[in-house]
């Protein structure tokens, strides 16, 4: 099968690490969303303001951009939460009116908040918020619904597991690891198995591998079809993008681990989705550039976004875009991959944010041939 092609397309040169892409005024068009400014979709030539984000070094204290209609007004808002202000907030949509800012509020102090996630841990049809907090005890906060279902602007937390030294480590993902019908959390040192009441039952947890400064996320995907979930984890702060085979033998789980690309480092963000319309998931993901500014290993090595898929054996690498510094572009700490212009054609965009600015990679389909 030819590699995809994509229209690389500048957005911005903003240097916000995260971006999500939802409708922000309800016009039928997607836009894109990170840091301070929203950009109107079709065309996403124009910022709109949605308020001030603490900078910190290069850093912005931005670590996610989570859609969800909190309040229930029909407008969606965006959660996220920052290392440095160590806490998650909600900013609320002023109904898609461009001149004016989103009001912050505190969902709750968290300690440091690597990056967030939304997973719908209870089956309840309503994502929940999960940060990654590496120091401190693992939460969930659960939206506070009204009768009709919708957001009342407030959040119930849930701790669901406080190791006895130190936190929870770098990393995490989400999905069901031993096949009982609930999600389980996977951690950098083992897994999380949610019992059937998640918020009145303690969590099993297993300290079943040790996954390094892992990924967020971990990817919980079956890769090889044996009925079993697997692991697929990138090393956010070093070289390394593996995947981790899940063996139960005797009623013992273990765990194979296989490198995917042992050649690349800072692969912080991970994305498991039908890039190429073939009925089949890939797993996208890129460097991000300077996480650690200047001090990971690799850092200066030549910079890149791929998608890789599974051939049944193995991995293979496709480039979506590769080179060095400032001429090649990353994907931040939390990107999206997603058909940005509704087109139902199959095949999905990559918005691709980070210090090295914010882009739109254009997915125009397969190369007829290797000059196309």
């Amino acid at each position: 099968m030819p590699p995809l092609r994509f229209e690389k397309v500048f957005i911005s040169d903003e240097r916000y690490e995260a971006a999500g892409v939802f409708d922000v005024n309800n016009d039928g068009h997607l836009d894109i969303v990170s840091g301070a400014y929203w950009y109107p979709g079709p065309k996403f030539d124009r910022k709109c303001k949605i308020g001030p984000v603490m900078a910190a070094g290069e850093y912005f204290d931005d670590f996610s951009t989570l859609p969800l209609d909190v309040n229930g007004d029909g407008y969606v808002d965006l959660v996220t939460g920052g290392w440095f202000g160590q806490c998650l907030v909600w900013k609320e949509n002023p109904k898609g009116d461009p001149t004016k800012a989103w009001e912050v509020h505190k969902i709750a102090d968290t300690g440091n908040v690597e990056t967030t996630r939304m997973w719908d841990i209870d089956g309840c049809g309503v994502p929940e918020i999960v940060p990654n907090t590496p120091g401190a005890p693992q939460k969930v906060f659960k939206l506070v619904t009204d009768e009709r279902g919708r957001g009342t602007g407030a959040f119930k937390e849930h701790v669901i597991y406080a190791p006895e030294k130190g936190g929870t480590g770098h990393g995490f993902g989400c999905g069901d690891i031993n096949g009982d019908g609930r999600p389980d959390l996977v951690l950098a040192n083992g897994w999380l198995e949610q019992p059937p009441k998640p918020y009145e039952q303690p969590w099993t947890f297993h300290p079943e591998f040790n996954l390094g400064g892992a990924s967020c996320p971990v990817l919980v995907v079956d890769v090889n079809g044996d009925g079993l979930a697997d692991l697929i984890v990138g090393q956010a702060h070093g070289y390394g993008l593996d995947w981790f085979e899940q063996r139960v033998e005797g009623g013992k789980r273990s765990w194979i681990k296989h490198p995917i690309d042992p050649f690349n480092s800072q692969y912080h963000d991970l994305v498991w989705a039908d890039i190429d319309g073939d009925g089949k998931p890939e797993l996208i993901t890129g460097k991000r550039y300077r996480a650690h500014c200047g001090h990971d290993p690799g850092e200066y090595d030549p910079y890149g976004i791929y998608y890789f898929k599974w051939t049944g054996e193995s991995f293979v690498k496709q480039v979506v875009d590769y080179g060095p510094v400032r001429q090649a572009q990353g994907c931040g700490i939390a990107f999206e991959v997603v058909d940005i212009d509704r087109s139902g054609d199959g095949l999905l965009d990559i918005v691709a944010p980070g210090k090295d600015g914010l882009f739109l990679f254009r997915n125009r389909g397969f190369a007829q041939n290797m000059g196309d």
